[in-house]
């Protein structure tokens, strides 16, 4: 098929050191003036990332005569071109970003999408298109290619030659290359294969294996029951390294970034409990391969077809980011491999995050999604203050609905999934689809919940629906960061990173950015000894956690702060302890409706 495709891409290592990929381009039939434009945004994450700005040398040919190459906007060329005449494009594209929405090239391991490096055929979209890579001539012993796309003819190493269906069907398919780990399994009668670029010696493969065989079974349970999932095979793509963490989800494949250190251990004891940060790394998992079905196939009519060029407005990523962020630690407490105990601490985080942001009276959870490509992707010391997680609160959406409907005992939110996925074909869907099988699968409307919960700002009904499944909320004091309203960071010292509105920060006019030096503290004495009138304590402080061994009984102190290189000194009154939620069973709870972890 490659050399009969209408499109065909031939992507070579140029100089892996210079972090180089080199990419030809073959149209068969091209247009007079044939256009062809580099996307600007990754489907899945809600940025526009400017991926032209990595290419370099675009040059055109037919045979051996050059072509003239039109410059007609920061993304996009046109060439002028003999349409009787196969058209090639040759160009080159640097390859430095270590995350999973880019790529990545060096010596060691490379790694790229679509979206970063194939130039969009305009008119040509809907045809057949062909991928060949090239193993690298000078690549390191045991290197090789790992990717979802269907295979024409490959070596043994996976270099050689792939076809897609489409453009968006090119593009979905990310590719690993370099010496990596590989292992598979099977769930539900499909094969799935993991990669693990980067592993240490202490990885424990044979337990990821196992435990992203149960992540997969159950979601595939989930969704089908006994039947099969919408692809015949699927490819975890995992780079591990010193320190990160993140996802990107595909239609047969997701590419994962991690810390080293949260991968198993082969030195772990077989009876206790996962580690957190192995934990997480299982929440990722669940998360980006429930994607396969909620967000790539489901998916907001908006998104159908996807427009490469520029923004994609949507106000449904509550829905199909903030369910998925429900779904993933709930399938890890259904497929067994967190108790009751991790889940609850899970979803106590989760709550915090939420109750802890002043922006949740500031933007609706609907809001907040059609803003994602210019808030969420774009944080800011105001971030806080202005809008809300989709994510997070888009979570507790689907836990009120979810109790809502076990609580009255007609449905469960995961028939309303599955519904969906039968009323929408697997395919697009509109906030008038979820509103109409919340009200079949119901037995009433639920416009008030959909209009107070996701296109309101008020309080999520938690504390009651939580207790009518018998979880209580536990109040404990609050680290005193939350109390004053900051989020810092302490390295030698105190940056402060946010100032959350309405806090006692706030109201002494301390600023994101500032350095907070000392403190000076009102004149104390030991019980029966008078302190001498106006004389204040000045201390160095170095950690938040320091201010109540300085402050003693004063309730009013002195914050002594950098600016702009100016010192000022702010009056600040010290607050009340506050308090944080924490998700309990409650002890008689013989009564509660079924908790939807079970």
């Amino acid at each position: 098929m490659p050399a009969s495709a209408p499109v065909h891409y031939r992507v070579a290592v140029a100089n892996p050191h210079e972090h180089h990929f080199a990419v030809e381009l073959t149209i068969r039939r091209p247009a007079a003036r044939q256009v062809v434009s580099l996307p600007v945004w990754i489907p899945g994450s809600y940025l526009v990332r400017e991926f032209a700005r990595h290419l370099n040398g675009l040059a055109a040919c037919q045979g051996n005569t050059a072509c003239s190459v039109e410059q007609l906007d920061k993304c996009s060329w046109a060439i002028a071109a003999d349409p009787r005449r196969p058209l090639t494009l040759r160009y080159r594209i640097h390859a430095l970003d270590a995350s999973v929405r880019t790529a990545w090239l060096d010596a060691e391991r490379g790694f790229f999408n679509g979206t970063s490096l194939l130039l969009r055929v305009h008119g040509q979209e809907a045809g057949a298109h062909a991928l060949s890579v090239r193993r690298p001539r000078a690549a390191a012993a045991g290197w090789q290619l790992a990717t979802a796309m269907t295979p024409v003819r490959v070596d043994a190493h996976g270099f050689g030659d792939y076809r897609a269906a489409d453009y968006d069907e090119l593009v979905d398919h990310p590719v690993e290359m370099g010496a990596f780990w590989s292992g598979e399994f099977e769930a539900g009668g499909v094969p799935h294969r993991f990669i693990v670029a980067g592993a240490p010696a202490s990885f424990d493969g044979a337990r990821l294996l196992h435990d992203a065989e149960r992540i997969c079974s159950t979601a595939i349970r989930f969704w089908h029951g006994d039947g099969a999932p919408p692809f015949d095979h699927y490819v975890f793509l995992l780079n591990a390294v010193g320190d990160g963490y993140g996802g990107l989800e595909h239609r047969a494949s997701t590419a994962l970034i991690c810390k080293r250190g949260d991968l198993p251990r082969l030195d772990a004891p077989a009876a206790a409990p996962p580690p957190e940060g192995y934990v997480s790394l299982l929440g990722l998992i669940s998360h980006e391969y429930f994607h396969a079905w909620n967000v790539k196939r489901l998916k907001p009519a908006e998104f159908a077809p996807y427009d490469y060029a520029r923004e994609n407005y949507t106000r449904l990523l509550w829905f199909f980011e903030g369910l998925t962020s429900y779904y993933d630690d709930l399938l890890l407490r259904r497929a067994g491999l967190i108790d009751d105990a991790a889940y609850l601490k899970l979803l106590t985080r989760t709550t915090n995050q939420v109750l802890q942001a002043p922006g949740r009276h500031m933007q609706s959870v609907a809001q907040a999604s059609f803003d994602a490509w210019v808030r969420f992707y774009r944080p800011d010391a105001n971030t806080p203050n202005s809008t809300i997680s989709y994510y997070a609160k888009g979570a507790l959406v689907a836990l009120c609905l979810d109790l809502t409907l076990r609580s009255e005992g007609r449905a469960t939110l995961d028939d309303v999934m599955r519904a969906l996925w039968q009323r929408c074909a697997g395919g697009p869907l509109t906030e008038a689809d979820i509103a109409a099988v919340l009200a079949e699968l119901g037995g009433r409307s639920f416009a008030r919940e959909l209009a107070d919960w996701v296109h309101g700002t008020g309080e999520l009904p938690l504390e009651p629906l939580l207790a009518a499944h018998g979880i209580e909320v536990a109040r404990d004091p609050s680290p005193l960061a939350q109390a004053l309203g900051l989020r810092v960071e302490e390295d030698r010292g105190i940056r402060l990173k946010v100032v959350l509105d309405g806090s006692p920060a706030a109201a002494a006019g301390l600023a994101a950015g500032d350095e907070w030096l000392g403190l000076e503290v009102p004149a104390t004495a030991p019980t029966g000894v008078r302190a001498r009138a106006g004389v204040e304590t000045a201390w160095r402080l170095t950690r938040l956690d320091d201010i109540p061994l300085y402050a003693g009984p004063a309730r009013t102190v002195i914050a002594l702060v950098a600016r702009d290189q100016r010192l000022l000194r702010l009056p600040l009154t010290l607050p009340e302890p506050g308090t944080t939620w924490r998700l309990a069973p409650r002890k008689e709870a013989a009564s509660a409706s079924p908790w939807p972890g079970g």
